[in-house]
């Protein structure tokens, strides 16, 4: 012992900075480990394959509705709190057929997105439910119609949506970074349809979708 601490005593010059310095770098090492740990990701990242189902309540007499559609969709979400997240939900333009009393009459393109704030249940569980509300904004586009409806009418699409959206799903967590979701939102959606530059009614789309898909968690 009395060896050992000579040789420790004879060159303080050279041991006590590598000891100051291994001690700082061990409390920062202590200090930094369980913070990397303890907290993950705020950013999920989900796909789906939604299926798009408009309830249709026509305003305008023509007996309006819209054909069924499953689409791909992508959403972003960001954890603030355990249990709050906000979500955006993104995909391309659509093109749904337009229908007259069961009889194609031509076709619309609307884009959606949709931004919803949630809150999870169980965010540290292995199964998380959650329910949001938020606002849909809709853009109407590529309107087509048939040749003889556009002759005999003249019809328009032109006024964009704002509906309110709400949605309530659970993600299924197979490891802390991969997980299954099921999704489904009610969307307010509708529009005004003009015959000869006359306003003939609104056309309200009210959308249910359904979506089934993975998530990441970076």
């Amino acid at each position: 012992m009395s060896r050992i601490l000579s040789v420790s005593g004879a060159r303080p010059a050279l041991f006590r900075p590598s000891i100051a310095v291994g001690v700082a770098l061990a409390a920062l090492a202590t200090a930094m480990a369980p913070s990397a740990h303890a907290q993950s990701s705020p950013w999920v990242f989900r796909a789906r394959a939604v299926n798009i189902d408009p309830a249709e309540k026509d305003h305008t007499g023509l007996g309006l509705s819209l054909s069924r559609k499953t689409i791909p969709e992508v959403d972003f979400s960001y954890f603030m709190a355990p249990n709050w997240a906000a979500e955006l939900v993104l995909t391309v333009p659509q093109r749904h057929k337009l229908y007259s009393n069961g009889q194609r009459i031509g076709s619309v393109k609307h884009l959606p997105p949709t931004l919803t704030l949630q809150y999870h249940f169980n965010p540290e569980g292995g199964f998380r439910p959650y329910v949001g509300a938020g606002l849909n904004y809709t853009r109407f586009s590529g309107v087509h119609f048939e040749p003889a409806v556009q002759a005999a009418l003249e019809p328009t699409i032109t006024k964009n949506s704002v509906g309110l959206a709400a949605q309530a799903g659970f993600d299924v967590m197979l490891d802390k970074q991969w997980s299954i979701n099921v999704d489904v939102k009610k969307i307010q959606m509708d529009t005004e349809v003009r015959s000869k530059g006359t306003n003939v009614g609104k056309f309200k789309i009210d959308p249910l979708l359904v979506g089934v898909g993975v998530g990441y968690r970076f």
